[in-house]
């Protein structure tokens, strides 16, 4: 079992003290974010300048600061910087200014299907001779892209954007790290966790593709749980994650995320849950899927006191 990297989530525009950063131009306190996690043990720091529901973000306001972010982050800590945004200007911008004599490769996340300009992504991917992020949770369809809604679409995705990077980016398969999807557990009527677990087992199992690596964004699992639950939440999936090959994890790292012991009870509940979640013959996935959702009910409920 491989050991888990966390990627520290704060400098994230979801988080208040990141869009107090962003408010202020301060790249100052943005320091004190990467400085914080460092310090936590992380492996990697994501820089996430985008727009949220809380705060809007236009493009050139993000490409102003980005440079003086990256210099303030890189002179606290040497932690690599995972630079997470859809748009290939961003990253242009990003890697222009970041220093890998410091910190050693950077990530570029992402790669998908639906990237507007994929192949100026895959390009600077070779010619800054970085690690990357590829969302399997996406793959081409006639006409356009779609959502994978079963494992062995999502697995096709991840060699499909395995090759493209072997062969035009030159990576080795140690520089790729395929984030499957991780959808809400509690709101999951699709089968769409169990999905993800399912494509990790074929991607680690399958001979080819030995040594790449398999991320989640752990904080999207247990979202609108409560608080009294989630984290236990999230460190039982993250055990079940790291049975079929999962080492990576983006994540708030106060949070101090961790496998909890296979034999840990959570982790019992959440893998009954997530098998009450698979059609039984004849059976609908929407059928399944409420029959999951009130397991995570009903273990949100036993774990909340009823006065809380």
């Amino acid at each position: 079992m491989r050991p888990l990297n966390i990627i520290g989530e704060l400098i994230n525009n979801s988080y208040a003290r990141a869009r107090a950063a962003f408010n202020d131009r301060n790249p100052a306190a943005y320091a004190r974010l990467a400085k914080l996690q460092a310090d936590l043990g992380v492996s990697y720091l994501t820089l996430n300048l985008d727009g949220t529901a809380r705060i809007s973000v236009r493009m050139e306001e993000m490409l102003a600061l980005l440079p003086d972010v990256i210099r303030a982050i890189q002179a606290v800590t040497d932690r690599p910087i995972s630079f997470d945004n859809p748009s290939v200007d961003y990253h242009k911008v990003a890697l222009k200014h970041y220093d890998r004599s410091k910190s050693g490769p950077p990530i570029l996340n992402s790669i998908a299907a639906s990237r507007t300009q994929l192949d100026e992504m895959i390009a600077l991917v070779k010619d800054y001779d970085t690690r990357v992020v590829v969302m399997a949770s996406e793959h081409f369809v006639p006409g356009g892209t779609g959502q994978c809604m079963n494992p062995l679409d999502a697995y096709a995705a991840a060699k499909h954007f395995v090759d493209l990077l072997v062969t035009r980016a030159g990576r080795k398969l140690d520089d790729i790290i395929i984030d499957p999807g991780l959808a809400p557990v509690g709101a999951d009527t699709y089968g769409l966790v169990n999905i993800g677990l399912d494509a990790m087992r074929m991607i680690s199992t399958d001979p080819h593709l030995q040594g790449v690596h398999l991320v989640v964004g752990l904080s999207n699992f247990a979202w609108g749980t409560p608080k009294g639950v989630r984290e236990q939440l999230e460190c039982a999936y993250l055990t079940l994650g790291q049975e079929v090959g999962l080492n990576f994890a983006l994540a708030n790292p106060e949070k101090a995320p961790a496998p909890l012991p296979a034999g840990h009870p959570m982790v019992a509940r959440l893998r009954e849950a997530l098998a009450a979640g698979r059609p039984l013959e004849g059976e609908s996935q929407e059928t399944a899927g409420y029959r999951q959702a009130e397991a995570i009910m009903a273990i949100c409920n036993d774990a909340v006191p009823a006065d809380s």
